[in-house]
């Protein structure tokens, strides 16, 4: 939805969920993760100012693509190796810190849509607009279950159902930059809308914001 926005009203899109699952994919493609599991956190800060990430657009989707150090690799980051390990990753505090820095200078120039689970409460509080997107645990499992079916990807969705509900649980409970609706934020749940009843929905919402903008 966010991704459709940006490329109708022609603004920049940035998916900062897919900058932690392409700091989560240099962790595990670098081995920084031990035979049990446990994440070398020292190597990993040590190797943060090399991690370089972009969004480059694809041609045949239309949509941008996430690029690690020059390399694609959209393909990789939303399968469940990355899943089972980014709210891990995404909690570590210098993780981030350098990647909110990253994040707010994108966004300095405005003309930006931010896709994130922190943006209107951390990044950008004071936003134009703030949506806060919902759904059923269960709708949000089968999506990302039929996203990876369809990519050809491997998918159990018992799996992706117990991620689902564990990453909201560790999100919303981290110390740094919880998960949390921001005051002044729209909530929508589009539990069981289509995808265009919602994205009809949220170019009112930047017309509605844009002229309270120029009335100002």
């Amino acid at each position: 939805m966010a991704k459709d926005l940006a490329r109708r009203i022609g603004y920049v899109y940035v998916d900062t969920g897919a900058m932690y699952r392409a700091v989560t994919y240099y962790a595990l493609s670098h081995g920084l993760y031990d035979a049990e599991g446990r994440l070398d956190l020292e190597a990993l800060e040590k190797a943060l100012p090399d991690i370089v990430i972009q969004f480059k657009p694809n041609e045949e989707s239309g949509r941008p693509d996430t690029y690690l150090n020059g390399e694609n690799i959209e393909g990789f980051i939303r399968g469940m190796e990355v899943s089972n390990k980014v709210s891990e990753v995404a909690a570590i505090p210098f993780v981030r810190e350098a990647l909110v820095v990253q994040q707010q200078r994108m966004g300095k120039e405005k003309g930006v849509v931010m896709d994130g689970r922190d943006i209107g409460t951390v990044v950008f509080p004071d936003a134009e607009l703030k949506i806060f997107v919902t759904a059923s645990a269960d709708v949000r499992a089968r999506r990302r279950y039929d996203e990876l079916v369809g990519k050809g990807q491997p998918a159990d969705y018992d799996e992706v159902y117990r991620n689902v509900l564990e990453r909201d649980y560790q999100d919303s409970h981290r110390e740094t930059s919880p998960l949390r609706k921001a005051d002044d934020a729209i909530e929508l749940d589009n539990s069981y809308m289509t995808i265009d009843e919602q994205n009809s929905w949220l170019y009112e919402q930047y017309l509605l914001a844009s002229q309270s903008d120029d009335s100002e």
